[in-house]
Formats: structure tokens, C-alpha cells, sequence
């Protein structure tokens, strides 16, 4: 098993790589703002690891840049506001253009899209400007397509762990930001419908999912940190912050209760 020193190290030395894959990933999913990319990828790079066991034999930057293209495709996910009914007319056009565009060879234009569908002109290239913002058009930026075929390294304690703190976090997090995550990275729901159910904005969500995530980093960076806690990332009081470690504490148990508490001091 690995120090806190060494994963601290790990971390430090793979830093660029989160950058280097958020302004990548940004560049082919722009909808998506690169901060968030970079964020919820320091947070994979901070997972991996805390889950990374150099005895498999697995380098640890093919391990790390699975985990962080993982994290993108989630958050890629998250971001997608298009509902089942846009996503159909999307694909369906899309699929009609590269048809007509195959045949021709040439690109097809909108009118001949349109007559092709039966569809207004208007139709068509409203579908296909959903398509150049919408996760379902690209690609490259599944969680398959990203993370390519490397394979995990198996199960091991300090995954169990770093598990266990996670689920402590999110359980710990204020309602409404746990029902938000809950929504957004477990039923991976979109956006715009969770929004809509909260009868609050698409913003309002996208900045409670973000704070969220903030506040996990914070959980998992206090709890695996070799000695006093790192500056927070969140932008919560410090009050705040502190009763969130004290519920997590409380739902993780005593060992943990214990990490985060002597990594205050």
C-alpha cells in the first residue's frame, strides 16, 4: 500500500496531464466550460491515486488518464440538456445528412435534408445546431470512446476505501446538492430535467452539481492529506465546510471521523 507522501507525489507530478486532456476534451465538447473539465478531472486524479496499486504492474499515467477521461464523459453527461425527443431528431437528421452527404459526395445542404425528411428548412437546421452542442453527436467523448480499452486494475483495499470516503461525502453533502448529484451522476439524468423538477434554472443546477464536486475534493483532499489539510476549493463558509466534514464523519464512521479530524490540526 501506497503513503499518503507517494499518492500526494502521483498527484503533483500528473497535474498537467488533467490540464493538458480538459483543454483537449473542451476543444471537441465546448458546450462544456474547461474549468468544470479540469475539476471534476483533478478530483478522477485525486481517486485514482488514492486507488492506485503499483503492484499490478499498471503504469500510473495510462491508470490516471483512464480515470480523468472517465470523469469528462460524466461531466459531459451532465451537461447534456437535450431531452429523449430532441436527442431522436438530432440522430435522425444527423443520420439523414451523413446519408445524402455519402451519396453525393459533397456535403448535403439544409433543402435537400429538409425534402429528404419531409421536413421545413427550418426544422433541419435548427436539429443541426442542437447537434454541434449536444454530448449525443459526439463521437469521441463517451465514457467508452474516451477511455479506450486499457483495463482497471482489480479491486483493492484502498479502492474499497477511497469508496467508502466518497460515499460518505456525497451522503454528507446539504440536500439539495445531494439530490443533484444523485440525479445528475448516478441516474444520469440531464440538466434542463432536474431543473425543470426543482423549478429552478438550468444555471442554478449546473452551479449546485459544481459546488458539489468542489466539496468532494475537499472531502477526499482533507482525508488523504499527509498532515494538515490542503486549501479548500469550495466556496462554502468555513462553517459550512466544517459541519459538512462533521456529517461525513458521523455517516462514515469512526475511521474516518478520525482522518478528517487530525488532518484539521
Amino acid at each position: 500500500m501506497q503513503t499518503r507522501a507517494q499518492r500526494n507525489r502521483l498527484i503533483e507530478e500528473n497535474l498537467p496531464l488533467v490540464g493538458y486532456l480538459a483543454a483537449e476534451t473542451h476543444a471537441r465538447a465546448t458546450h462544456v466550460p474547461k474549468e468544470d473539465l479540469a475539476g471534476a478531472g483533478a478530483l478522477a486524479l485525486v481517486t485514482a491515486a488514492a486507488a492506485f496499486d503499483p503492484t499490478l504492474g499498471v503504469p500510473f499515467g495510462a491508470y490516471a488518464r483512464r480515470r480523468i477521461l472517465g470523469a469528462f464523459a460524466d461531466e459531459m453527461r451532465a451537461m447534456d440538456w437535450a431531452s429523449r425527443g430532441i436527442r431522436r431528431r438530432i440522430k435522425e437528421t444527423v443520420a439523414v445528412r451523413e446519408t445524402l452527404t455519402a451519396a453525393l459526395g459533397r456535403d448535403a445542404t439544409v433543402d435537400e435534408i429538409a425534402t429528404a425528411m419531409a421536413s421545413t428548412t427550418e426544422q433541419v437546421a435548427e436539429a443541426l445546431s442542437d447537434a454541434a452542442r449536444s454530448v449525443t453527436t459526439l463521437e469521441g467523448t463517451t465514457a467508452d470512446s474516451l477511455t479506450g480499452d486499457f483495463p482497471l486494475p482489480e479491486e483493492s483495499a484502498l479502492l474499497a476505501e477511497r469508496r467508502h470516503v466518497l460515499a460518505a461525502a456525497v451522503q454528507a453533502l446539504p440536500e439539495r446538492m445531494r439530490l443533484i448529484v444523485q440525479a445528475v451522476y448516478i441516474d444520469e439524468r440531464p440538466v434542463k430535467e432536474i431543473a425543470d423538477e426543482l423549478g429552478v434554472s438550468h444555471s442554478a443546477v449546473s452551479q449546485q452539481r459544481s459546488e458539489a464536486v468542489r466539496l468532494l475534493r475537499d472531502a477526499l483532499g482533507r482525508y488523504f492529506a499527509d498532515g494538515p489539510s490542503p486549501a479548500p476549493v469550495s466556496r462554502v463558509s468555513a462553517s459550512a465546510r466544517e459541519a459538512f466534514f462533521a456529517r461525513m464523519g458521523e455517516v462514515g464512521g469512526k475511521r474516518v471521523a478520525m482522518a478528517l479530524a487530525a488532518a484539521s490540526v
